[in-house]
């Protein structure tokens, strides 16, 4: 790859550079499959980025029946626009044999069964024989046939079984080898056998996107017997995202309470917290408008924004809860004066917040995506907030002190009569 300098173009992203990859491994190898992919963002978390989706046999299907559903399901998917790359590496054509045993010739040759399969798996599979200690280390005793000796079909040959008259017979005159196709590994996932697809999003699209995606096409291809499950990366964002929305409720019910406690009323903070949405406003229109991705990035953004937001407020509603409280003034006349006494301070620092996140939203280089996402969500996002906040949060002011006042008029009243 080029320098991080010399990448200016799509056509030198590591994206390109993968399908680049793909597409000359079909061409320059076509008896292999030839893939690539970018890393996962956190190590040990499966072994590429993008999605990691396992389809599982829960029906006793056989492994062709899943390898099928699993080419359906692929090709499925291939056709929503929210996938730019899906693929697996399982196959279900690697050579192979079946060995099928004339048991008429074993039985008339006095060899039992169970000695003719013991002779194959020791010598092709090997079998564990026991323990021993030595130097203080335990090691396994395990015996197989040497590799010279297991090389080729015809090296049946070199086996031999005993039969009932203790003679020993080449295990080559009871099987007849047929060539066949099959999975050189199978795989389980939570103890079900199952096969696990890869892919990423298509450009413009989020991780959220292609997961909704694939939730969709698995309802309409799976069959009875077939599951699926998210594995990886793609398993801890789901469980992370259902857990977003608690978390967010949580911090507005936080700021909320200590807001209460400093104000000593429960009004107040409502002006506070219904000037937020302005910044949120801000941040998600212009990240879809610049074509960025919902992501943890994004989140961490929005967090940032909801307490300058909530700052501008408090800069305002603190002079204003003054004026009324303590000089009695009209909650109009306050929210005016203090707009024009802290317009100058909330100008100041949300200007110098802006302008030192303008180098995050312009980046470029080594995690240049996360960068950038983060920068346009809270530049943009305390920006609108600023230049809406200064009109909205007066009013939000006087909205909530006219509905206290209300209120307290109405109970009064009714205590009277």
């Amino acid at each position: 790859m080029k320098d991080w300098d010399e990448r200016k173009t799509a056509d030198l992203s590591v994206d390109t550079l993968v399908k680049n990859i793909m597409g000359y491994g079909m061409k320059a190898v076509p008896q292999a499959t030839i893939m690539a992919f970018n890393p996962p963002p956190i190590d040990g978390m499966g072994v590429s980025s993008g999605f990691t989706y396992q389809l599982e046999n829960r029906g006793g299907h056989t492994t062709a029946e899943l390898y099928d559903m699993a080419q359906q399901f692929i090709g499925a998917a291939r056709k929503r626009p929210e996938i730019g790359s899906i693929y697996t590496t399982f196959t279900n054509d690697t050579p192979g044999y079946n060995l099928d045993i004339d048991r008429e010739k074993v039985q008339k040759s006095g060899v039992s069964m169970s000695d003719l399969y013991n002779v194959l798996q020791i010598y092709y599979g090997s079998y564990q024989v026991n323990d021993f200690t030595i130097f203080g280390k335990n090691f396994k005793t395990i015996i197989q046939a040497n590799p010279a000796y297991r090389k080729n079909i015809n090296d049946n040959k070199f086996l031999y079984v005993k039969n009932s008259s203790g003679e020993l017979i080449p295990v080559n005159d009871f099987i007849r080898p047929r060539p066949i196709g099959a999975a050189s590994i199978i795989t389980r996932f939570n103890d079900y056998p199952s096969i696990k697809i890869t892919g990423s999003p298509a450009n413009g699209y989020s991780s959220g996107d292609a997961l909704k995606a694939l939730e969709e096409v698995s309802k309409e291809t799976l069959t009875d017997g077939y599951y699926y499950e998210w594995a990886g990366m793609s398993r801890e964002e789901i469980e992370a995202g259902n857990k977003t929305y608690y978390v967010f409720g949580l911090a507005l019910l936080f700021v909320f309470l200590v807001l209460a406690a400093l104000y000593e009323s429960w009004k107040v903070p409502f002006a506070v917290l219904l000037s937020v949405p302005t910044g949120l406003f801000g941040a998600t229109s212009f990240i879809y408008l610049l074509n960025q991705q919902n992501n943890i990035y994004f989140q961490i953004g929005i967090l940032a924004v909801i307490g300058l937001a909530a700052k501008n407020a408090i800069l305002i509603i603190e002079y204003a809860k003054i004026r009324v409280d303590e000089r009695g003034m009209d909650p109009v006349s306050a929210a005016i004066e203090a707009a024009k006494i802290r317009l100058r301070p909330i100008i100041m620092t949300s200007l110098a917040f802006v302008v030192g996140s303008i180098p995050l939203a312009t980046a470029t280089g080594a995690g240049a995506a996360s960068r950038v996402t983060m920068g346009i969500t809270v530049v943009f996002g305390t920006s609108v907030a600023t230049l809406l906040g200064v009109f909205i949060i007066p009013m939000l002011f006087i909205i909530m002190e006219n509905f206290g006042r209300g209120v307290n008029a109405r109970q009064v009243n009714k205590k009277v009569k």
